[in-house]
């Protein structure tokens, strides 16, 4: 598809927005780019081949050359980030926990009958569940992916808004990373044993939407606390 004036335009527009660039400073650059790409346009150029192929690319150093992005922490695009790459694992984890509780995949059977004098009769067959090593073996493999998907979204987030300091967030994160999974494993079973004890007949009802939202919950906030830690003093609030 031919990048347009109008395309481009846009595209800047909404770069510099996301960057943090003021309305004002950022509506005059876009009427500057307008005014360039029409002369490159009388010059026989392309947009493209004016904008390099990348618009964003172009409007990022053209704000960045201008001193016009302000260092700003980005605490809760990076909670986010982190919490939607702790969504899946959470639910996965959690999966395999009730198939290990509700014996769903259990073989042992119970069965009754009576014998001629009237007796009832129960026979029992028990045999190993598989539901139980599924969830010894699928909760370090939830805890491992979780690991580098939220590793993985906290970066791009970062990325994607041109913040300062990522480096130093990334490595820090990947040391405190671990603590914060654990943390967070605790509290869900920490909300397990209370919807067992304190809940009682509807614990199922409360304990997958509540450990769930503490898991997503605790690794958003710690994922947060390392961002604050590792960026450099901010120029404008989050």
């Amino acid at each position: 598809m031919t990048l347009t004036v109008d395309d481009a335009i846009h595209t800047a527009t909404e770069t510099w927005r996301r960057l943090g660039v003021e309305q004002a400073t950022a509506e005059e650059m876009a009427e500057e780019l307008a005014a360039d790409l029409t002369a490159a346009s009388s010059d026989g150029r392309s947009v493209a081949d004016y904008m390099g192929g990348d618009v964003e690319a172009l409007a990022t150093s053209w704000a960045d050359e201008r001193g016009l992005v302000p260092a700003r922490p980005h605490l809760k695009e990076t909670a986010v980030a982190a919490a939607q790459g702790a969504a899946l694992p959470a639910f996965a984890a959690l999966a395999f926990w009730f198939v290990k509780w509700s014996h769903l995949l259990d073989p042992s059977s119970e069965s009754m009958r009576t014998t001629l004098d009237g007796h009832v009769v129960w026979e029992v067959r028990k045999f190993p569940d598989p539901g139980v090593p599924l969830m010894w073996v699928g909760l370090p493999v939830c805890v491992l992916v979780a690991f580098f998907l939220i590793r993985r979204a906290v970066r791009g987030t970062l990325q994607y808004h041109h913040a300062p300091a990522i480096e130093a967030t990334m490595q820090a994160l990947t040391k405190t990373l671990p603590v914060i999974l654990a943390a967070a494993a605790l509290l869900a079973v920490g909300i397990g044993y209370f919807g067992d004890y304190l809940v009682g007949y509807f614990q199922l009802l409360f304990t997958i939407p509540m450990a769930l939202a503490g898991m997503i919950g605790a690794v958003a906030a710690g994922a947060a606390w390392v961002r604050d830690r590792t960026c450099p003093p901010v120029t404008a609030g989050s």
